[in-house]
């Protein structure tokens, strides 16, 4: 089966206009084209642009995506190469996550700050409070959030 740019933008979840740019930046060096022009996907297609997704996604830029696309153009020999490259985006991606569940826990902490202090009518309520007057898990949201420990 074949796809057009708008049928595989959509079944990958974005915009044509991105399919164009990464053909038009040369990550899409096995997609065929008609006579006319038109590219034309297969379905062997979804499986390279999902990889270019989650490398777009997980930080690396157009210029890292073509060099790894280029890297599997070459063959074997390059595996060692595309491993390492697997291996730091894995770290990274550790990296931001760890980043994101720090943020998460800061907002559960205020979520809960001020679900009571809407509950007292004020955020006089929390004046004063110590770390132990934060409920669990919550103390430990707070201070993983804080940097200050936690599990």
């Amino acid at each position: 089966m074949q796809y057009t740019v708008g049928q595989m933008a959509k079944r990958l979840g974005v915009a044509p206009s991105t399919l164009r740019y990464y053909d038009k930046e040369g990550l899409l060096p096995f997609v065929e084209r008609t006579d006319g022009g038109i590219r034309l996907f297969k379905e062997s297609d979804y499986e390279w642009l999902s990889i270019i997704e989650c490398l777009k996604q997980s930080g690396l830029s157009i210029k890292e995506i073509r060099q790894y696309i280029d890297l599997c153009r070459q063959g074997d020999a390059t595996i060692p190469e595309r491993l390492e490259l697997f291996r730091n985006r894995r770290r990274a991606v550790e990296r931001q996550m760890a980043e994101l569940q720090k943020t998460m826990d800061m907002l559960d902490y205020k979520l809960w700050f001020y679900q009571t202090a809407a509950e007292a009518g004020s955020t006089e309520v929390h004046k004063g409070d110590t770390v132990e007057d934060i409920p669990q898990p919550l103390r430990e949201t707070f201070l993983r959030a804080m940097g200050r420990g936690g599990h």
